[in-house]
């Protein structure tokens, strides 16, 4: 990252990680994303090949079977993809930094060892269960409950728009509950680990979504779930605490695949603009046109230069809290108006499904509402400030 800050490029192992999934984006997922988008299946196939690849395990360390890069190697991953297909990049994203993350933030050695491994190969899911149907942005509203009863907590409650919780190889929900409540009479919120194959859990039938069809959402209920009490993860009356640093890291995460979606809407808008022919020229030569796709670029050059500063910060260990709800309010309106623009100049066939136009402009609204809505980046920040 300081080689990128000096000279303007980055280093040679972080162009090839790039290189190397762009060509996994162009060659193994884009001829694919249209059928599992139209048919709203998960790409178990594409999963593989980024499991084989290494992608799953790029920032944990090769002694849990990571690949022993860090976060912004998992960033310019998610790019690469988000250019391409956004379910595929946020299956990736939520797999690696919602799903395995917390366990080797705040797991202990032996949760390490249990359960990184899987994750980190790909071959494991984990999700990251958080928000319930009254707890979204109000995550502390949390309602559901986990009691200690015989050496295992119980646990019962719901959970919603749970990503990554019921694919085929989804091993375990990371869920938070309320463990007691303090002398002040404030919920102590906790995190559990929960197996899926345990009694009681299940993953309620998949949404209907907007888009992002190819990803795998669910909301999840809890009905006298029973697991051991060492699957605490981290502190007892930390779990939102150390959630919400979870969060923090992810938004540079969703920030670096909004970039990928904005900066896809401009390669996808060039291309069409110097085929594309209106009154005997390409429409590219026009300049309501030309300057539309600049405005694009130049909004994506910003956020993804929002995206690196903060996983800069994060990286050499300084605070990024307000640099990470930067980067995500900036990428995350980048991308939506880059697909909105990009529809725009793609006419009537960005309003069909097998242009990767359309999937973007359906896909990119959720950008400025996951992992925290462009409002709660904007009180982040008014925060930051002092305000």
């Amino acid at each position: 990252m300081t080689d990128y800050l000096a000279t303007g490029q980055l280093p040679d192992e972080y162009q090839q990680l790039a290189k190397t999934v762009a060509d996994f984006a162009t060659n193994v997922v884009a001829p694919v994303s249209a059928k599992h988008d139209a048919d709203h299946t998960f790409p178990y196939e594409v999963v593989a090949g980024m499991a084989e690849m290494g992608l799953f395990g790029l920032p944990f360390p090769e002694e849990y079977g990571g690949m022993g890069g860090n976060y912004f190697a998992l960033c310019l991953a998610l790019e690469e993809l988000g250019k391409v297909d956004q379910s595929v990049a946020i299956t990736l994203e939520a797999g690696v930094s919602l799903g395995a993350m917390p366990i080797y933030r705040f797991g202990t050695e032996a949760q390490k060892q249990e359960w990184l491994p899987k994750l980190a190969s790909g071959k494991a899911l984990g999700a990251f269960g958080l928000t319930e149907p009254g707890a979204g942005s109000d995550a502390g509203g949390t309602k559901t409950t986990a009691k200690l009863d015989g050496g295992e907590w119980v646990i019962n409650g719901n959970k919603q728009f749970i990503t990554n919780s019921g694919t085929d190889i989804t091993e375990l929900v990371t869920a938070t509950a309320v463990t007691g409540v303090s002398e002040s009479g404030k919920k102590e919120i906790s995190s559990i680990i929960v197996p899926t194959d345990t009694p009681g859990f299940t993953a309620e039938p998949a949404y209907n979504k907007v888009g992002w069809n190819a990803s795998d959402t669910h909301p999840l209920s809890f009905v006298d779930v029973r697991v051991p009490e060492e699957n605490l993860l981290g502190e007892r009356g930390r779990g939102y605490a150390n959630f919400l640093r979870i969060l923090d890291e992810g938004r540079i995460a969703i920030a670096a695949l909004s970039v990928g979606a904005a900066q896809g809407c401009v390669d996808e808008s060039v291309k069409y603009a110097k085929e594309r022919e209106a009154f005997g020229r390409p429409i590219g030569q026009n300049q309501a046109v030309a300057f539309k796709i600049a405005r694009m670029e130049a909004r994506a050059h910003g956020a993804r230069a929002a995206y690196y500063d903060a996983a800069a910060a994060m990286l050499a260990g300084k605070p990024f809290k307000k640099q990470a709800a930067i980067a995500k309010l900036i990428a995350a309106e980048a991308a939506m108006d880059n697909a909105r623009d990009a529809t725009q100049i793609h006419g009537g066939y960005g309003f069909m499904n097998e242009y990767a136009v359309a999937r973007h402009y359906r896909d990119s609204k959720i950008l400025e509402i996951g992992e925290g809505t462009t409002e709660v980046q904007l009180m982040l920040v008014a925060r930051g400030l002092g305000l």
